[in-house]
C-alpha cells in the first residue's frame, strides 16, 4: 500500500556520482542533472550554503568560515553526512514541486569496480538516508558498457575503460558478468594535481584546481601534437608574490601528466594479458570502448590502440555512458537485476 502511495509521488532515478560530477537520469525525462559533487559550509553554524555548481563558483573564493568541500575522494564516500545532504539537494531539484516532501524514489546508483563492502554499504546507507525507498548498486563499468548499448549478456567479450574524475575502471565483460577488472585511484583529479606540480615548479607559478582542469581541457594531449596548441596560465609567482601570466603548450601539458597516462594505459595492458584467449579474439573484432571525462584526452583513444594492439574507440557522449546505463537498467528492471551487485 505504501509503496504504491509513494510511487504517485516518486520518480525512478538513476546516478552517476562521480568524484567530480554527479549526473542524475529521471526515468522518461533523460539526463536532467549534470553538477559539481562540491558542497559548501557554513563552518560556524554547520549549515550547507550551497550543492553543486553554485559551490564550485565558491572554490578559493570564500572567508575562513566557509568551505567547499568534495564529500567523495577517489570515487568513494569520505564525509557520509554532506553526501546525504547532497543527494537530498539532488532528490528535491528532481522532485520540484508541491509534493516533493513524499517523493521515495527508486535508485540505481553506480559504483566504482572493487570497492569494499564497507564502502558500498555507505553508498546504499547514503542514498536510502536521503530519501530512497529502493537502491540498485552497478559497477560503474557494466553501466558504462549498458550505456554504449554493447551486447553485456551475450558470450562474447566487450572490454570498457572508463576514466573519471577519481578512478579509472577497466573491465572485460561477458555473460552478464565481470571476467577480468581493474580499479585504479588515477584519473581526471590527478592530472590536475600533476599540472599544478608540474607550473609550480617549472615557473615557479602557484594555480588552483579550476585552472588546472581549464588548461586540461583546452590543450591537453597524450602526445605532442602536430599543430602546437598554446594557452594563457594566470597565478601567483612564489619568488615575488605577485600575479603573473605565462603562456603554456600541449608538450608541457603532456610532460606534466605522463606518468598519470602511463599509469593507465599500464594497467590497461595488463587487463588484456589476463583476458582467456578466447573473448581476446572477440576484442580485436569488437575492439576497445572508452568512457569518462579522461578519455577525452587529445590522441587517447590512439594511445591505447598501439599499445595493445586492439582497435579503440570513444563512445558516444563519454560523460553521461554510466549515468545512461543506469537509466537503461531503470527502464527494464526485473530483466537486468543479475547484473546488479548484491548487497
Amino acid at each position: 500500500m505504501l509503496e504504491r502511495f509513494f510511487k504517485i509521488f516518486s520518480c525512478d532515478i538513476g546516478i552517476d556520482l562521480g568524484t567530480t560530477n554527479t549526473l542524475v537520469y529521471v526515468r522518461g525525462r533523460g539526463v536532467i542533472i549534470n553538477e559539481p559533487s562540491i558542497v559548501a559550509i557554513n563552518k560556524k553554524t554547520d549549515q550547507i550554503l550551497s550543492v553543486g555548481e553554485e559551490a564550485k563558483k565558491m572554490i578559493g573564493c570564500t572567508p575562513g568560515h566557509i568551505v567547499a568541500i568534495r564529500p567523495l575522494i577517489d570515487g568513494v564516500i569520505s564525509d557520509f553526512e554532506i553526501t546525504e545532504q547532497m543527494l537530498r539537494y539532488f532528490f528535491t531539484k528532481v522532485h520540484k514541486g508541491a509534493y516533493s516532501f513524499l517523493a521515495r524514489p527508486r535508485v540505481v546508483i553506480g559504483i566504482p569496480s572493487g570497492v569494499t563492502e564497507v564502502e558500498r554499504r555507505a553508498v546504499e546507507d547514503a542514498v536510502r538516508n536521503a530519501g530512497a525507498r529502493e537502491v540498485y548498486l552497478v559497477e560503474e563499468p557494466m553501466a558504462a558498457a549498458i550505456g554504449a548499448r554493447l551486447p553485456i549478456s551475450d558470450a562474447v567479450g566487450n572490454m570498457v575503460v572508463d576514466i573519471g574524475g577519481g578512478t579509472t575502471d577497466i573491465a572485460v565483460i561477458s555473460l552478464g558478468g565481470i571476467v577480468v577488472s581493474r580499479n585504479l585511484r588515477i584519473a581526471g583529479e590527478k592530472m590536475n594535481d600533476d599540472i599544478i606540480q608540474y607550473v609550480r615548479d617549472e615557473f615557479q607559478l602557484l594555480i588552483g584546481e579550476k585552472t588546472a582542469e581549464k588548461i586540461k581541457i583546452s590543450i591537453g594531449s597524450v602526445s605532442p601534437l602536430k599543430e602546437k596548441l598554446t594557452a594563457p596560465i594566470r597565478g601567483r609567482d612564489l619568488v615575488s608574490g605577485l600575479p603573473k601570466e605565462i603562456i603554456i603548450n600541449d608538450s608541457e601539458i603532456t610532460e606534466a601528466i605522463t606518468p598519470s597516462v602511463n599509469a593507465i594505459i599500464s594497467e590497461i595492458r595488463s587487463v588484456v594479458e589476463e583476458t582467456p584467449p578466447e573473448l581476446i579474439s572477440d576484442l580485436m573484432v569488437r575492439g576497445i570502448i572508452l568512457a569518462g571525462g579522461g578519455s577525452l584526452l587529445r590522441g587517447f583513444p590512439e594511445m591505447v590502440e598501439k599499445t595493445t594492439g586492439i582497435p579503440t574507440r570513444l563512445v558516444e557522449d563519454p560523460l553521461t555512458a554510466v549515468v545512461r546505463g543506469c537509466g537503461i537498467i531503470l527502464e527494464d528492471i526485473e530483466s537486468l537485476k543479475e547484473i546488479l551487485v548484491s548487497s
